[in-house]
């Protein structure tokens, strides 16, 4: 029956996808018609209603419409020039250097906002423009500019990360926080050494030079928008205030710096409003059904099986992570990252415990790797945001993002077998 529940549930996925089902309700049939396998209609129904109802009812999740009101408030309310200006004055000068102004642009307002759609699509509004102007290849300008955007998946703080607390049983968000630090700067980093690398053969020109002068007056307008980095993360560090809470706190923070820089009014409100609801029902609607079809194999022993199949090939620990590394690259290409974090993270994480990998270290990989597929084809995110504002296709993308890939790769191996990478600075504050 096991087995015959693993099919049934792969196979009407899948086919599902085929015919243009909206993935959040694919996921909710697909798990609905493997439960009818085992049970009478009128409980799976039932059951499935009762587990995508219970599944939102979670305190942690309301961290997430919050900060994406807050992204919405800091998208449109001029703290994306304050952040770009502010990194002009540090990179700008570099060859290359509009290169370097979009990804530390993008880890910047990525780490205020928490999402790498509003990274990439505030972030590239303004930049990719600026770089075709300067000279720049239009696919490697967008190329730049997704990926870059990425890093705000790991930097705090990240709504994917409160997903995957809540997928891992109710991890602790602060030390999940703290840990994705040194991997998203990493990660900006490598980006960054491609970057410098293609500017330099290309010759790409040098940005217009900053006075000393230029670059203190940029920082301190900054400031106010960096402050909201210090005010979330340091009062969950401090215990000041709960993830949640942080969110209600940066949702005032972004709305008190709007109307500051005078960029937001009243009246901009109810479309801001409206279009973070839009935002958050989709993502809730995701996590909601996700849940449903995570507690449909559980029901169905789908982790065991899988556990059972992978630990019988080894019990490596450097093997196991290899292969699930391989499995969740091949899934991102095919799957939005929240409900693939929603559905694997039951699947593979009793597993690399069992062979002693720490949750926190596994949630920080598994949030890396799938970043990688919001960049590629043909389900990219990023992707299409990015192609969308360049007005390219996604074909002339493909070729200045291979070596990207490769160090995006890179850094994600060096993540997954050096641990202390991630799990140094959590133990520092005491997670």
């Amino acid at each position: 029956m096991e087995l015959l529940g693993i099919i049934v549930l792969i196979v009407t996925f899948v086919l599902f996808l085929a015919l243009g089902v909206p993935i959040a309700y694919s996921i909710g049939l697909s798990a609905t018609v493997t439960l009818l396998v085992s049970i009478f209609p009128l409980p799976a129904f039932t059951t499935m209603a009762q587990r995508i109802a219970t599944g939102l009812d979670s305190f942690a999740l309301l961290a997430i419409p919050f900060f994406v009101l807050a992204g919405q408030l800091m998208n449109q309310g001029g703290i994306a020039m304050k952040l770009i200006d502010f990194a002009k004055a540090i990179v700008g000068r570099f060859p290359g250097g509009l290169a370097f102004v979009n990804i530390l642009s993008n880890m910047l307002f990525g780490a205020i906002s928490g999402s790498a759609a509003a990274s990439a699509s505030a972030i590239g509004s303004f930049m990719t423009p600026r770089m075709v102007k300067e000279g720049y290849d239009k696919g490697y300008s967008t190329a730049v500019n997704v990926t870059s955007a990425t890093t705000g998946l790991s930097i705090p703080p990240s709504n994917v990360l409160i997903v995957y607390s809540l997928a891992a049983g109710g991890l602790s968000i602060g030390a999940l926080f703290i840990a994705g630090y040194v991997p998203g700067i990493l990660t900006g980093l490598g980006i960054a050494a491609v970057a410098a690398a293609i500017a330099y053969r290309r010759n790409y020109p040098l940005a217009e030079k900053v006075t000393f002068r230029y670059g203190v007056v940029k920082f301190l307008d900054a400031i106010p928008s960096l402050g909201m980095i210090i005010v979330v993360i340091g009062g969950i560090i401090a215990g000041i205030f709960t993830a949640t809470e942080a969110a209600a706190i940066a949702v005032v923070y972004a709305l008190g710096l709007s109307f500051i820089y005078r960029q937001i009014s009243v009246k901009d409100l109810p479309n801001i409003l409206l279009r973070s609801v839009i935002t958050s029902t989709i993502v809730l609607l995701l996590v909601a059904t996700s849940i449903g079809l995570s507690w449909v194999m559980s029901y169905q022993e789908i982790p065991q099986q899988v556990s059972e199949a992978l630990l019988g090939l080894s019990t490596n620990k450097f093997v196991i992570l290899i292969i699930i590394n391989i499995l969740l690259l091949f899934v991102g290409v095919f799957m939005d990252l929240s409900p693939a974090v929603l559905i694997f993270t039951p699947i593979f994480l009793p597993i690399v415990t069992n062979v002693g990998v720490d949750p926190i270290h596994f949630g920080i990989i598994m949030i890396l790797n799938l970043s990688i597929g919001l960049c590629t084809p043909p389900v990219g995110t990023l992707l299409f945001i990015g192609c969308s504002i360049s007005k390219i296709g996604i074909e002339k993308v493909i070729r200045p993002l291979l070596p990207i890939y490769a160090v995006m790769i890179f850094i994600l191996l060096l993540i997954t077998y050096f641990p202390q990478l991630t799990l140094w600075l959590p133990g520092l504050f005491g997670f």
